[in-house]
């Protein structure tokens, strides 16, 4: 067995492989559909969050293509490879495009390295990295990205896995501040909202079972991570609603999209 398929652990439950499960993937494991299961018993609605954000990252990085010029994206907490990955979105508008994908999920790192090929005239790399592991990440990036340009920082459904809101914001913080003046933030948080109440008991669940333990913060909160930036209309909302193709109930998951 390989290094990474020993780092795989099929005896609980991991939100990418439930992500995948829920996306229609089948990079999973029956430890996973049950506990998956068992969460859409407890809120219903929680595969359409999938959905919904895997929607608003191309609808982002489609936008930043061809709107805003953008040709470097830093992809950190990647998930399992699917439909229309960061570089399949962004090479289609612009083939030159450049992105670093980053996990530290040894399933994602083993299929991202089958999967994840982009078109000849741009590159795509992978790096086996923690998101608090700030200069490693940076560092590692700079040989694929030149960071005295514009760079789109894509933080989906990750800082999530930082439970101290402190922590979290300033490794946000420390990443664009390395970034060049032009760069954009796209991030993506689930939320905890009085008007659904029963994301707060899937997400107990989880956090009672699965792996690795998450935190919802409060939509405010997750506006906080883009202070110092000019944020894109329409602001930091659910990400069914920001700038949806056709409209969609809103979900407990909140983005938004911030510029340096």
């Amino acid at each position: 067995m390989t290094d990474i398929e020993l780092r795989i652990d099929t005896s609980r439950p991991h939100t990418a492989r439930i992500w995948n499960y829920w996306t229609g993937g089948k990079d999973n494991y029956p430890v996973d559909r049950e506990a998956g299961d068992r969460i859409r018993q407890l809120h219903p609605g929680i595969g359409e969050y999938a959905k919904a954000d895997r929607l608003f990252l191309g609808r982002a990085v489609r936008h930043l293509a061809e709107q805003e010029g953008i040709r470097q994206f830093l992809d950190i907490g990647t998930g399992l490879p699917s439909a229309d990955n960061t570089h399949e979105v962004a090479q289609r508008v612009a083939p030159d495009a450049r992105v670093v994908y980053v996990d530290n999920d040894p399933l994602v790192l083993a299929h991202a390295r089958a999967l994840l090929v982009g078109t000849p005239e741009g590159r795509t790399d992978y790096l086996d990295a923690d998101l608090r592991d700030v200069d490693t990440i940076l560092a590692a990036a700079a040989k694929t990205l030149d960071l005295s340009q514009p760079v789109a920082l894509m933080l989906l459904g990750v800082v999530i896995f930082v439970e101290d809101d402190e922590e979290s914001y300033a490794i946000v913080r420390r990443l664009m501040d390395a970034l060049a003046p032009g760069s954009h933030l796209v991030l993506s948080h689930t939320v905890t909202h009085p008007d659904m109440p029963d994301v707060d008991a899937a997400v107990a669940f989880w956090n009672e079972h699965g792996t690795p333990k998450l935190t919802q913060r409060t939509p405010e909160a997750v506006a906080r991570y883009f202070d110092g930036l000019e944020l894109l209309e329409p602001g930091v909302v659910s990400c069914s609603a920001w700038r949806p193709e056709t409209p969609a109930p809103d979900v407990a998951m909140y983005a938004g999209v911030g510029r340096k």
